[in-house]
């Protein structure tokens, strides 16, 4: 058994382990059907997969239909542990470990402990933690539960080319950061380097035209990349060796993601503390003295973007 996702270094670089309880709650499922009430979701704060969850949930008025509940932003060797919770214990799972609700769904269960998981109350079983298909889901098996109002993130028009964007950003930039950060060599993180750089290049380019990267609204395309862009100078910059530029120093990329920082929903789920705990404390082969640094300030955060003068709106 694994924590969190889990990953090899060789000499041609870093390769995440990509094995999920591929599982979906939808509306014709047998096992797992949609119902207000049933589930839990356990999404980390400092976890950038699991802020995905948070902010489609808050996005789409899931509130009260989806409960939520969060671990601490570091683990030890076994598992994510409520030890923030009252007496250590989810108020809801009433369990210490998140691997007690794996092992509810597979007592032999081996892959990674991952964040987020769906949590079916009635077996205190994980569901699912396929994180890239729980927010599409999210989107649309859950539509009779959204808040009135209630943007579409997955708009059925525009998912063609959509889905290719979404896969372009999780392969060169969310995981591209990882590329860099668990670099078996110096020829390894060069490449891992150059790739992430020319992607953020390239969105760049795409976002001086458009207030968001499909067009006037909000989509699930900017969430996914808005979790890293958030992360970028607290941890990828230094941490990761992420380093020609920080994000501050990316005029287009900085203004987009403050545009989105300010947006209901995106930065109130944030934690800047739990993120820098998270990947300073827990990456000892990164960092063995687990020293945590003091900045950045993310005071910029809240200025002014101007990315308005582009027009549309975040909800349509």
């Amino acid at each position: 058994m694994t924590i969190g996702a889990t990953f090899t270094r060789r000499g041609e670089g870093y390769s995440r382990d990509a094995r999920y309880i591929t599982t979906r709650v939808s509306r014709d499922s047998a096992s797992f059907p949609v119902e207000p009430g049933r589930y839990r979701l356990i999404a980390a704060r400092a976890c950038p997969w699991a802020n995905r969850t948070l902010i489609v949930r808050r996005l789409l008025g899931l509130e009260n239909a989806i409960s939520l509940g969060i671990p601490g932003p570091t683990h030890d060797e076994r598992s994510w542990i409520f030890d923030r919770d009252a007496g250590g214990v989810d108020p809801v799972l009433g369990i210490h470990f998140l691997r007690d609700a794996y092992l509810a769904r597979d007592p032999n269960f081996s892959l990674g402990i991952t964040v987020p998981a769906l949590v079916d109350l009635a077996s205190g079983a994980v569901a699912t933690n396929d994180f890239a298909q729980m927010t599409l889901d999210f989107s649309t098996e859950w539509r009779d539960f959204h808040r009135e109002g209630a943007p579409d993130l997955y708009p059925a028009e525009l998912r063609q080319p959509m889905d290719a964007l979404m896969r372009y950003i999780y392969t060169e930039i969310n995981n591209g950061v990882y590329r860099c950060g668990f670099a078996g060599s110096q020829e390894s993180y060069n490449r891992a380097y150059l790739r992430l750089f020319t992607a953020l290049r390239n969105i760049s380019e795409l976002l001086e035209g458009r207030r968001y990267l499909m067009g006037d609204h909000i989509t699930e395309a900017d969430v996914r990349l808005f979790t890293t862009l958030v992360r970028f100078d607290a941890v990828y910059h230094g941490h990761f060796k992420c380093n020609e530029k920080k994000l501050t120093e990316m005029p287009v990329l900085w203004a987009y993601a403050r545009d989105l920082f300010q947006t209901p929903g995106f930065g109130d789920t944030v934690d800047f503390e739990h993120i820098t705990s998270h990947y300073y404390r827990v990456h000892l082969d990164v960092n063995p003295n687990q020293i945590v640094p003091l900045g950045p300030d993310t005071s910029g955060w809240l200025s002014p973007h101007g990315r308005a003068a582009l027009g549309g709106s975040p909800f349509g």
